[in-house]
């Protein structure tokens, strides 16, 4: 008995000690969770209440920043841009990215460095390439209106100047950084069993057969997940907006998330920008709880039936 009582208190002493060093070794992260996510995020819902400038104590307003969003045309202008952008420009993304995927899981040499270059712009800087598709969307001197005219005479159009064509030119803009979604659909890609296509071909299936019935269902779970992704994605956009064209002209590119910011930090209305963060969050759990309802109609999962 004093054997097992002995080995009961030297584990639970062993136990004590793993639980300290654990805590231990995650305190930064607690620490950092705490200050730099947890607190905001609380903190916020609670501002979305109140009127708040930064330089004066929050006031307690209740509903009336929402009241005051919901009643305000800029807010609903802006949402349904941000909607806009985000129907058109997420399913060409997707579709792009899913292309070079394929491309890109054909063996070949320099296969490493080709997927290398293709990931290359998700790594480099927003400023900076936002600057680079500034030039290139220059009316008179921008390589892409050379492009058109050099293919059918005719002048391209402003870009980022013209009402009609500046949410356009952010959406071929968006088509650029592809490389995370094409990533995943590559791994999707090169986890299909071989043998799935060997009895397609054998049961006579032909290329496209195999791509609508042996690859899409199978990649159907990482399609669900870069349209969760790109549609997250896709409602934040901001820094391209800023930079390129301030929401102009005629606020025509005036996203969501700009009015948020010039809210927040050019004319401090604390509260009136925590409530539309909050509003965006909710819009966003919605969006994504519809698109996994929906899930059950198209995503195969490998063993189900």
């Amino acid at each position: 008995m004093a054997k097992l009582r002995g080995r009961a208190i030297g584990r639970s002493t062993l136990r004590r000690q793993e639980i300290f060093w654990f805590y231990l070794f995650i305190l930064p992260w607690l620490v950092g969770f705490a200050c730099f996510t947890a607190y905001p995020i609380f903190a916020s819902a609670y501002f979305s209440f109140t009127q708040y400038t930064v330089f004066q104590p929050p006031r307690w307003v209740g509903l009336a920043n929402f009241s005051f969003l919901f009643h305000d045309n800029l807010f609903w202008h802006s949402l349904l841009l941000t909607f806009t952008y985000a129907v058109v420009s997420v399913p060409l993304h997707l579709f792009l990215a899913f292309c070079c995927a394929l491309l890109l899981n054909i063996p070949m040499h320099f296969m490493r460095a080709l997927r290398t270059v293709y990931y290359l712009p998700t790594v480099l800087p927003i400023a900076a390439t936002s600057m680079l598709w500034l030039f290139l969307f220059l009316p008179q001197f921008g390589i892409i209106n050379w492009v058109v005219r050099s293919l059918s005479g005719v002048d391209g159009p402003d870009w980022l100047g013209d009402p009609h064509w500046v949410l356009p030119a952010l959406i071929i803009m968006s088509l650029w950084s592809i490389g995370s979604p094409m990533v995943i659909f590559l791994a999707g890609l090169q986890a299909i069993p071989p043998e799935l296509y060997e009895a397609a071909e054998l049961d006579g299936a032909g290329v496209v057969s195999r791509a609508l019935h042996v690859t899409v269902p199978m990649v159907s779970p990482v399609i669900l997940l870069n349209l969760i992704l790109g549609l997250i994605g896709a409602s934040q956009t901001f820094a391209q907006v800023y930079i390129m064209t301030k929401g102009g002209p005629d606020y025509a590119s005036y996203l969501y998330n700009l009015y948020l910011y010039q809210n927040a930090f050019e004319y401090f209305k604390m509260g009136i920008a925590s409530a539309q963060a909050w509003i965006l969050f909710l819009i966003i759990l919605a969006l994504t709880a519809l698109v996994f309802k929906s899930s059950a109609r198209w995503v195969y999962y490998g063993g189900e039936r």
